[in-house]
């Protein structure tokens, strides 16, 4: 997504959608088994599993629907679970609600939201109303309590056992605000995203009930059988594989089946133009966008499927392969969000524009809905991971020629890191001061995190890292420690320094040159944070050297073709050492990958 030097808002977009009056049947999907832990397991990794059942009957006049849901719940914890949560997303929308009054109080609101909530009609709102819950027949009590609903359960959830939740609910669907919503500013009559009752996730930390401020979301990997029931004049794209299609009067209805997911989306407009473009050896791609677009922005739609293609293409040769047989681009929401298997994006843009944040929200197919990190506390390896990659595919598809496709990001952070805002990136996403501090740490702090990775253990062992952690955690639920340990087994280095001081504090990388003489370099240490140092120095008689000097506490060096000498040991403010010839100038990190705070001092 378009990102600012001083302003960056979530953007994110995922996972399959498929679904038209227009189009072919998608074939019957395999099935996707991910290869998840049996509780208790040697591992000790354990994660829950839900499948949900749906039937929705969706009015376009009014903007109300109906539905039923029937969720099958696994408890895979070795907990007894006396209640369960659900999250209610829609209620976010109403004047009064957190989202409204944290949006009215925080210094620099997101424009987007504004204080539009607080002036919604009753008939401009959205909800989601249960009106019957019952677990394995029995009547619950539950209570509505803002955007969660909190369920009494009529008898506990015992590890390993399953339970059947039928509920009845409607919902209304708000203007078009923040992600969700009907009539968009291009006119997109519906953008179903976060709409239905969902399920909370349970993990080893307990429950992610959190309330809905407009941040994103963490869910629990399942199955989803969705029926859905619509004016038969609309095309219909959305998460999972449209399995067929009835219509009974003016109505239609069309059953989706989503293998092996966390979430479910369907975006909707009786004027979609749908295109498809198969990727070789991979997924059918489909392309949702208004015939109401100018020629010229039609005409951009076409071209980015190509480039949508190559960007397929690259992200599974260099994450992982894309497991699916079907993703979807859809013009709707608010800007950009990954869903599962497809994205919404408002489409009437230039063609860098589309490129870009398809770029974007098609990378976070992997950060987040293949490794699903809970977004609400470590966004940043959501965003940040996701733009890392999606500036290094946007590099090489777009011929941008850029020597460090990062740099913006590192620039960001730069700012960040000077401005007295920064909090550390163990901040959960709706307790950050700043919107501003918020997305400068989740999206350019977190490319930084990667990028400045590969500057510690080495590029190559940075690309192996990756792969291995795809391979390691797809369909599961990995957290901060996971993709370090992972670059350790990869490297053999000690990293978990790096996790402590760039994720876990806002202590800053200072390093500078502080005299030459001769033949001897002394260097110090200004800030807190450690790194090793990559330096080049230029003789006397022209030439030119580079020395790695290993931090100590990484019990090890990277791959390197420079002079390694002696380590130095962060506690000691200074380094000194002798070369071979005398020295005209020093420069620490002539490639600028890694993030020092102040770089007037590297040089002398």
């Amino acid at each position: 997504m378009n990102r600012s030097l001083l302003l960056i808002f979530s953007v994110s977009l995922l996972w399959s959608c498929y679904a038209s009056k227009e189009g072919p049947m998608a074939s019957t999907p395999v099935a996707i088994t991910p290869q998840v832990p049996a509780p208790n397991s040697n591992s000790g990794y354990w994660q829950q599993h839900v499948d949900y059942k749906m039937t929705v009957d969706m009015d376009v006049n009014t903007y109300q629907y109906n539905g039923k849901q029937q969720l099958v719940y696994t408890n895979n914890s070795p907990d007894v679970l006396n209640r369960v949560y659900y999250h209610l997303f829609f209620n976010a929308f109403q004047p009064g609600s957190e989202m409204d009054v944290r949006s009215r109080t925080i210094a620099d609101p997101d424009p987007r939201v504004g204080d539009r909530i607080s002036k919604l009609k009753p008939n401009e709102i959205g909800y989601l109303k249960v009106t019957s819950l019952k677990q394995n027949g029995v009547a619950l009590k539950h209570e509505t309590v803002g955007t969660v609903l909190e369920v009494d359960l009529a008898k506990p959830i015992q590890p390993g056992e399953s339970v059947t939740f039928d509920m009845d609910f409607n919902g209304q669907v708000p203007v078009q605000i923040r992600r969700s919503g009907r009539n968009n500013k291009e006119g997109v009559a519906l953008s179903m995203t976060q709409w239905y009752p969902k399920l909370a996730e349970y993990d080893f930390e307990g429950w992610h009930a959190d309330p809905y401020i407009a941040r994103e979301f963490h869910g629990v990997w399942g199955d989803f059988d969705v029926k859905l029931t619509i004016d038969k004049n609309y095309v219909v794209g959305g998460s999972g594989y449209l399995q067929n299609e009835t219509t009974n009067g003016n109505k239609k209805t069309l059953h989706f089946i989503a293998p092996n997911v966390h979430d479910f989306t369907w975006a909707a407009d009786p004027d979609y133009i749908h295109d498809t473009m198969q990727v070789p050896n991979g997924p059918m791609l489909h392309f949702y966008y208004k015939n109401t677009l100018d020629a010229e922005k039609q005409e951009s739609w076409k071209k980015l499927q190509p480039k949508t293609v190559e960007l397929m293409q690259y992200y599974s040769e260099h994450i992982g392969k894309y497991p699916y047989k079907q993703y979807s681009v859809i013009q709707g929401g608010d800007g950009g969000m990954e869903y599962a298997m497809c994205t919404l994006i408002t489409g009437n843009r230039s063609f860098g524009s589309l490129v870009g944040v398809t770029a974007h929200e098609l990378a976070h197919t992997w950060f987040q809905f293949l490794l699903a990190s809970n977004e609400s506390k470590h966004e940043w390896m959501d965003e940040g991971f996701t733009s890392y990659i999606s500036d290094l595919a946007m590099n090489d598809v777009m011929n941008e020629g850029k020597d460090n496709p990062t740099v913006s990001a590192y620039n960001g952070y730069m700012y960040l890191a000077k401005s007295g805002k920064e909090q550390p990136l163990t901040t959960h996403s709706d307790r950050y001061a700043y919107n501003q501090a918020y997305g400068i740490s989740a999206y350019s702090k977190g490319e930084v995190f990667l990028a400045q990775l590969g500057y510690v253990i080495g590029e190559e062992n940075l690309k192996k890292t990756i792969k291995k952690y795809f391979t390691d955690f797809v369909f599961k639920h990995p957290k901060p420690l996971d993709i370090i340990r992972t670059a350790e087994k990869v490297s053999g280095l000690e990293l978990d320094w790096y996790l402590i001081d760039f994720a876990q504090t806002t202590n800053t990388i200072d390093y500078g040159v502080t005299s030459v003489d001769d033949k001897t370099i002394t260097l110090e240490r200004i800030g807190l944070m450690p790194m090793p140092i990559d330096l080049s120095v230029t003789y006397t008689d022209g030439t030119t050297e580079n020395f790695y000097i290993p931090l100590q506490m990484m019990r090890g060096e990277k791959p390197t073709t420079a002079t390694i000498i002696s380590d130095w040991a962060w506690a000691y403010p200074t380094y000194t050492f002798e070369t071979s010839k005398p020295v005209t100038s020093v420069e620490i990190d002539p490639s600028g990958y890694m993030a020092d705070v102040d770089r007037t001092n590297n040089k002398n």
